[in-house]
């Protein structure tokens, strides 16, 4: 194996790690990334460390306090709206495009699991958000649009730092259930408007959620 090779391996695998740790909050914002620090944390060189931070640079994830100073950035107010802006735009826009183009069966199959989801137990609730990873993918492939798939994909990187916020709100989780539940009966329904409307819905009240999360922090 060439050593361009071992280094993008590494480069990606430091990538990896940083940004599961960086959406899950235990790379907290404002924690500084030391380049040495982390590249012996992670068992990559320094290399391969740097090209990993620059990615998470682009996605948006850290930024540099000074040129040897990379800190993971902060998620503001502002910065959720204006997320959601363009998230209601994709998706009220993607689900109008996968209700006519999905496949009804599968949106069907993805409905009945959102009627009987389980957000009592940890367990419960991480299925639950796999289940709506599962949902977003199904709606790409329905989709089949390139562009959109890849401006959403940058919307997610972001989205699944902000999810945390509602996770410990039980009747928020178990409305949100019920939103989704809808959207995806919708598709399987082909019905198009619905399935917009119910998807706005959601987003509305998936923000409001969020921003009084983000008012009652101390």
């Amino acid at each position: 194996m060439s050593v361009a090779v071992e280094r993008i391996r590494a480069s990606d695998r430091a990538y990896a790690i940083l940004l599961d740790e960086i959406q899950e909050g235990t790379l907290a914002p404002g924690t500084v990334l030391g380049e040495v620090e982390q590249a012996a944390r992670l068992g990559v060189s320094r290399t391969p460390l740097r090209e990993a931070l620059r990615r998470l640079g682009a996605d948006g994830l850290v930024a540099q306090a000074s040129p040897r100073v990379t800190v993971v950035t902060a998620i503001e107010a502002d910065d959720i709206r204006a997320l959601f802006e363009i998230r209601r735009a994709l998706e009220e826009t993607s689900a109008r495009l996968a209700a006519v183009r999905g496949d009804a069966a599968l949106f069907q199959e993805l409905a009945d699991q959102f009627a009987h989801v389980d957000l009592d137990r940890d367990e419960g609730r991480d299925a639950y958000y796999r289940l709506i990873a599962r949902l977003d993918a199904a709606i790409d492939t329905a989709v089949a649009n390139d562009y959109i798939t890849s401006a959403l994909r940058t919307v997610r990187t972001h989205l699944v730092r902000v999810r945390r916020m509602a996770r410990d709100k039980p009747e928020r989780l178990a409305a949100s259930a019920a939103e989704h539940h809808l959207i995806a009966r919708a598709l399987a329904s082909h019905d198009a408007d619905l399935a917009a409307h119910a998807t706005h819905v959601h987003l509305h009240n998936a923000l409001d959620s969020i921003l009084e999360s983000l008012e009652g922090t101390p």
